[in-house]
């Protein structure tokens, strides 16, 4: 089997159709943290006991805890999604974190889009109480807190994965809170669903699609 690769390291092909929010692959804009979500929401919907049910946390950093409550059955598809806690509480230096893998388990190369959908990167909960970003870049975010003080744009560019037999494409990514929750990070369950397409080599024929999700705890 193939070491796991990071997902932005892999080469893409790209059909750029731009959002209102503006040019690049990732611009700050206040009012866009919505759009992270593109068609997620297309699958069953959740039950509003699921969808943040949250209560408030203290602002101060070291609080909530993050953990995995569930995730989705395996899609009948040649492709494993799987999700992991890299990091379980906040600290003065990053707030909780989480890691996305998908895995081609076939003997044939495939090709997976959308790309930054497929490991959930800038993806909110269903309830648009939190986001998920990739880890390592600078956000704003209030001091001392991880709340966003501003929505993230994303550009509606359509990017492609190519994974060998038995390679996946991994993510870490780190929890923030929506600019309008009421605590740095809110608390309670929260659910986060993501489309897969899968496609031959060449990305031009479609064999499988389905949305796969997770729920998460912040207590």
């Amino acid at each position: 089997m193939l070491p796991n690769t990071d997902v932005w390291s892999m080469n893409t092909t790209r059909r750029t159709l731009l959002s209102s929010c503006g040019i690049g692959t990732v611009a700050l804009l206040t009012g866009c943290l919505g759009e992270g979500n593109g068609d997620a929401n297309g699958g069953d919907e959740t039950d509003d006991e699921t969808e943040g049910d949250s209560d408030t946390s203290p602002t101060e950093t070291g609080g909530p805890e993050l953990s995995i409550v569930s995730t989705d059955e395996l899609p009948d598809a040649p492709v494993r999604p799987a999700i992991e806690v890299t990091q379980k509480t906040a600290t003065e230096s990053q707030p909780p974190g989480l890691k996305a893998t998908v895995t081609n388990e076939s003997d044939r190369t495939l090709t997976l889009g959308e790309g930054r959908a497929i490991v959930f990167a800038y993806r909110n909960d269903t309830a648009n109480n939190l986001m998920l970003l990739p880890a390592g870049s600078d956000y704003p975010v209030e001091a001392g807190c991880w709340r966003l003080t501003e929505g993230i744009a994303i550009t509606e560019e359509y990017r492609m994965v190519t994974l060998e037999p038995g390679e996946s494409a991994s993510q870490v990514l780190e929890l923030y809170g929506a600019p309008d929750t009421d605590a740095c990070l809110p608390t309670g369950t929260f659910r986060f669903e993501s489309p897969y397409s899968v496609r031959d080599e060449s990305g031009e024929e479609e064999t499988a699609s389905f949305t796969w999700g997770f729920d998460i705890s912040l207590e």
